[in-house]
């Protein structure tokens, strides 16, 4: 009989103290019979402990539920708020469109590199087979724009619209201006441009654009796509 008490649940309203006969109903002790302990009260310790135990289990059901609901709240909100600072921190929303894509990579590694007076690197991922463009003329080019480690700054291919400007006249930095001095229309290069040729004043960070310092280098690819002023003359 005392090990029946154990299964009651702790703060019941309904249990039974066998030392001394007596029975808690609803909190109030009343005397039972001694004749009575061997015959009925074990049933009706059985129900008592029977009823606390399914309101307990209620509860606790009750408990896990809400507690199941936070945890998913939680959970939700922590995606959230990672999702939200990820985009704080500028990561690209998608894959940022290229010039020279990883098979463009890969054989760019052999292509001999070739220094020019003022510092100015490059390497021709494509020669073009259009015309040179003379200075002052103004050509139609479009190019993605990297700090040595790889990540892009500027674009056209994102704006989806070719870059004019007009050649050898200052409105680019200056390593820009030589590199397509010296290409043909069609043709695609890699631009490794030395600080004394690229931004002197730096550029600041845009969301998913990493920060250029002053006069440090750059990497420019660049495609020549046509030259405007050229191609009215030789249609005429």
């Amino acid at each position: 009989m005392a090990s029946a008490s154990l299964l009651l649940p702790l703060g019941s309203s309904f249990a039974v103290k066998l030392s001394n006969n007596y029975e808690i109903t609803r909190g109030r002790p009343r005397r039972v019979p001694a004749k009575y302990m061997s015959l009925g009260l074990r049933a009706k310790a059985s129900q008592s402990v029977g009823y606390g135990y399914e309101d307990d289990m209620a509860l606790i059901k009750r408990r896990d539920v809400i507690g199941i609901g936070l945890a998913i709240t939680v959970s939700a909100s922590s995606l959230l708020i990672q999702s939200l600072n990820a985009k704080a921190a500028g990561l690209p929303p998608q894959e940022i469109p290229r010039l020279c894509d990883e098979t463009c990579e890969k054989e760019l590694e052999n292509v001999p590199m070739i220094t020019t007076v003022s510092g100015l690197q490059y390497k021709d991922i494509k020669v073009g087979s259009g015309p040179t463009p003379p200075v002052g003329y103004q050509v139609a080019a479009n190019y993605v724009a990297m700090v040595p480690s790889g990540q892009v700054f500027d674009s056209s291919l994102e704006k989806r619209q070719v870059y004019i400007f007009r050649v050898g006249s200052g409105q680019v930095v200056k390593g820009l201006d030589e590199g397509i001095l010296s290409m043909k229309v069609g043709g695609k290069r890699r631009l490794y441009v030395p600080g004394s040729l690229a931004f002197p004043k730096g550029l600041t960070s845009a969301p998913g654009r990493p920060r250029v310092a002053a006069n440090s280098p750059v990497i420019f690819d660049v495609s020549l796509e046509y030259i405007p002023g050229l191609d009215d003359e030789e249609e005429e």
